[in-house]
C-alpha cells in the first residue's frame, strides 16, 4: 500500500517509472546496497523521531549516525525514536520502507547535511524491497523538506 502511495505520488512529477523493485528485501542499509550494487553511504535512510506530539522524519547518509549532542543542540531535547510499532501508523510507511514521500499528514521533514557529499542518493520508496536514485535537488525537490540540519557524525 505504501509503494503504491509513493508511486501515485511520483506519477504527479513524471518521475514513477524511476522506482527500482527488488525481489530480495532493500530494508536495511547494507541490503539497499547490496540490491543497488552501490555503497553503503550512498542509501538515504529515514530515521523517525517523536518530539512532543510531532514526528520528525531525519533523512540522512547511509553511513551517518545521529549525534546525541548535536540532536539536542537542535531540537531541544534527548533524542527519542519513534517505537517500531508506531512507525507505520504515524508516518504512513512500515519500517524498511520509511521514506519522505507519501507521508502521512504533518510529518516534519529534515535533510541531514551528511547527505550533501554526494552527487546521487536512494532512498526507499514505501516498501522493504523498492528505491529510487535522486539527485540531492530532486531530493529537496521531492521530500517537502524543512530545512538542512547537521545533526549527524560520519
Amino acid at each position: 500500500m505504501s509503494l503504491i502511495k509513493v508511486q501515485e505520488y511520483f506519477k504527479k512529477f513524471n518521475i514513477d517509472n524511476r522506482i527500482i523493485l527488488f525481489n530480495e528485501s532493500s530494508a536495511t542499509v547494507s541490503q539497499a546496497a547490496k540490491a543497488l550494487h552501490t555503497e553503503e553511504k550512498r542509501i538515504a535512510k529515514s530515521l523517525s523521531f517523536k518530539i512532543k506530539d510531532e514526528i520528525v522524519l531525519i533523512i540522512l547518509a547511509g553511513d551517518a549516525k545521529i549525534s546525541n549532542s548535536k540532536y539536542k543542540a537542535y531540537f531541544h531535547e534527548k533524542a527519542h525514536m519513534l517505537p517500531f510499532n508506531e512507525v507505520y501508523e504515524k508516518t504512513g510507511h512500515e519500517v524498511g520502507g520509511v521514506c519522505p514521500f507519501a507521508l502521512n499528514e504533518g510529518i516534519k521533514v529534515y535533510l541531514d547535511i551528511s547527505l550533501k557529499r554526494f552527487e546521487t542518493v536512494f532512498p526507499a520508496c514505501g516498501s522493504h524491497n523498492s528505491a529510487i536514485e535522486l539527485t540531492i535537488e530532486e531530493m529537496e525537490k521531492y521530500s517537502n523538506y524543512i530545512e538542512w540540519i547537521d545533526v549527524s557524525t560520519y
